[in-house]
């Protein structure tokens, strides 16, 4: 860890209202400078030189660094700088990473901290400690009998208000019983059990998997396939490939960290090194957003929330009949194995807690389609962590559900080794064919795996350019058609506590707007962190804080229309700029989050608009809305996918209608990035069922 600039310590004092009475506070910049580590060297020389210039900004109005002012003083600065609207967007980017830093400082004095780090805290893993909650009726409850928590095949049910069928949570589709629910439907107990003074139960253990990391792994080798990439795509390719008898190696650039190692680590330190870029990959683009994506064995499935979608039909008809996917024909089928391999299941309302069950009461209220998601998390305890891996095991992340059944049929997994490039012999007849990768290991040797056949499943921001460094970047299409799903998220403060890390962390779907292409979902964040950059710097942003425990908070995603591009031929440079179609779907779900949450009872909404910040009255909501365009709101994207798409036009698609790539034999693209199109919902089903098509085609043809 390097050492912490002093600008960034006085920023850090700043901008949180350090005033020295709070013990808290003290680590808050030797965690930031940790986090800054991570992050890309733009990110984090923009932060640095951030705080240089406030500091010096310091200096010409006080002749005092910012370390060396007193807490009216520091005030008195970032009171004047806030004072100009042209800044406010630059101090919000800034106090993203102080925010998680400070939030998880915070947590590690007050609780919960890691379970057996200090005694009488509550442990991260979420387990309880048998306490039952008071009787009193919690923010926002729903009575059972009013919400179903069942769900259609794609998402949430039709009514929020008359339940499909009016039937209580039902087995999973593994036949297991979900927790919480009595023998008469109704719930035990209306939220998550809160967490108990201390580790009374162990994390349980993985299933196993066949991992080597990369140094003891031979300099050369051979195999009947290469799987590049052990995320939702590659697992479900290893899967099928393995199954069919071949002998399969797995090559991940991440570690393979195991269900018990994340109950040991606050969120923010599993969040370091389970991303890529310490989550902050950068679109650059107007607006440029953050993409964050995993980097571990299982992908970004270790890392995402567990919601599970299943391709909507009238995509998937525009990915055969526009687009030419062939291996999309009979894709319900895929999506019915990929289901019940991830044991995709709604989510029972007794873990739901107060953020979901809020959403729920708020879109009843309105008369909107709502209803608890369908999610891979049998047996979830509401931890609210699945982000930065689950530490119940609850979430079944390919590397507990797809990966062991690979490696049980022979699938091997190399771990922390970076495919540099894909070998081909360009000398037989019928031109060039797959012969295997390079890679590389962390001290930099190499180590070579020979193969006829390379599936390539590194992600739609890594494929390209590893299909580039491979000489096989020529389609002039490879690199375009990113899609992604622009995302922004609203708060609202309530007059009691919502405490929305304690239950499901995406929880409920609101599809009132899906139609349209706007897919509203009650999203937190875990203990430490948030989803929501709150207003204010100084005193006001320390209040915030102090007041977390009473926001609810939603997010909304957009299908966007594929503007984007991915760059590069080391690093992916991916960049994306948001269409005027997409920036309006954009300020229509912000409106529709507002409303909702007013609906639900919150006293206040915060817009996360710097310039627009708070709104007490749904009137004053719309009027301040009014003045806000899409550059002034906070923009991150997920998902992103259509890289490398495959159809059947060889000028669009550098993939052919089987997700084979052109101009080369023997490479098969089976991640997000074979994708024609934007799949409108959380993409994981897609992605794996995409995958197993793909596979299970080219087994098929070889059969």
């Amino acid at each position: 860890m390097s050492t912490t600039p002093p600008a960034l310590t006085g920023l850090v004092a700043a901008v949180l209202a350090d005033d020295g009475t709070a013990a808290w506070t003290k680590a808050v910049p030797r965690r930031v400078a940790a986090l800054l580590d991570v992050m890309p060297a733009p990110v984090r020389a923009a932060v640095r030189g951030a705080a240089v210039a406030i500091d010096a900004y310091a200096v010409a109005r006080t002749g005092r660094r910012l370390s060396a002012l007193g807490a009216e003083e520091r005030e008195h600065v970032m009171t004047s700088l806030a004072a100009h609207p042209a800044l406010l967007p630059l101090l919000d980017a800034v106090k993203v990473p102080l925010l998680l830093a400070a939030g998880t400082e915070r947590m590690l004095h007050h609780g919960p901290t890691p379970a057996g780090s200090a005694p009488g805290h509550p442990p991260l893993d979420g387990t309880s400690s048998g306490a039952r909650p008071s009787g009193r009726t919690p923010l926002g409850a729903i009575h059972p009998g009013r919400t179903s928590s069942g769900a259609t095949p794609s998402g949430p049910t039709p009514s929020a208000r008359t339940p499909r069928g009016g039937t209580p949570p039902g087995p999973t589709s593994s036949g297991a019983k979900p927790p919480g629910p009595t023998p008469s439907g109704r719930a035990a107990h209306p939220g998550p059990t809160p967490p108990g003074p201390t580790s009374s139960m162990s994390a349980p253990e993985d299933p196993p998997l066949d991992c080597t990391p990369s140094p003891d792994w031979p300099a050369r080798s051979t195999a009947d396939a290469v799987v590049v990439g052990s995320g939702a795509g590659g697992a479900m390719a290893a899967r099928t490939l393995a199954a069919a008898g071949m002998r399969v190696v797995v090559v991940e650039e991440g570690e393979h960290h195991s269900t018990a190692s994340f109950g040991r680590r606050a969120p923010l330190d599993r969040f370091m090194s389970l991303y890529r870029d310490g989550g902050a990959t950068v679109a650059v683009g107007n607006p440029p957003v953050v993409l964050p994506v995993g980097r571990a064995v299982g992908g970004t499935t270790v890392v995402n929330s567990g919601t599970c979608y299943r391709t909507p039909e009238h995509v998937v008809a525009r990915w055969l009949g526009h687009h030419g996917f062939a291996a999309a024909e009979g894709f319900a089928a895929h999506l019915d194995e990929v289901e019940r391999a991830l044991r995709v299941a709604p989510q029972p309302l007794d873990v739901l807690g107060a953020n979901g069950r809020l959403a729920l009461a708020g879109a009843r209220e309105l008369g909107w389609t709502a209803a608890p998601l369908r999610r891979n998390a049998p047996g979830c305890r509401g931890s609210c962590q699945c982000v930065v891996g689950c530490p119940t095991g609850a979430k079944q992340s390919v590397q507990l559900s797809v990966l062991p059944e690979a490696c049980a049929a022979g699938a091997r997994i190399v771990t922390g080794a970076r495919v540099r490039r894909i070998l081909t012999d360009r000398d037989g007849p019928a031109g060039p064919r797959a012969a295997g990768v390079l890679a590389r290991r962390p001290d930099g040797s190499e180590l070579e795996i020979l193969s006829p056949l390379v599936v390539v499943a590194a992600g739609a921001l890594h494929t390209p350019p590893l299909l580039r460094r491979s000489g096989l970047g020529g389609h002039p299409r490879l690199g375009r058609n990113l899609s992604v799903h622009p995302a922004i998220s609203v708060a609202g403060r309530f007059g009691q506590p919502v405490t929305a890390w304690q239950g499901v962390l995406q929880s409920v779907g609101v599809e009132h707007l899906r139609a349209d292409g706007i897919l509203i979902e009650a999203t937190a964040a875990p203990p430490g962190m948030s989803s929501f950059v709150p207003p204010g710097t100084g005193r006001e942003l320390r209040q915030e804080l102090e007041q977390t425990e009473r926001l609810a908070t939603l997010g909304a995603m957009i299908a966007d229309r594929p503007s984007g591009r991915v760059l590069g031929r080391g690093r992916p440079l991916p960049r994306y700029d948001l269409a005027a179609r997409d920036a309006g779907r954009l300020l229509r779900a912000q409106r529709a989050m507002g409303r909702l949450l007013f609906a639900a009872g919150a006293e206040e909404v915060l817009t996360g608009v710097p310039r627009a910040p708070r709104a007490r009255t749904p009137a004053q909501l719309e009027a301040l809305l009014d003045t806000v365009s899409a550059r002034h709101l906070h923009v991150s994207a997920f998902h992103p996918t259509g890289t490398v798409a495959a159809g059947a036009d060889p000028e669009w698609s550098p993939a052919d209608p089987e997700g084979r790539l052109r101009g080369v034999h023997g490479v098969v693209i089976a991640d997000g990035s074979v994708l024609p199109s934007c799949p409108e919902v959380n993409p994981q089903l897609s992605i794996m069922a995409a995958a197993l098509a793909v596979t299970r085609r080219l087994v098929t043809r070889a059969g």
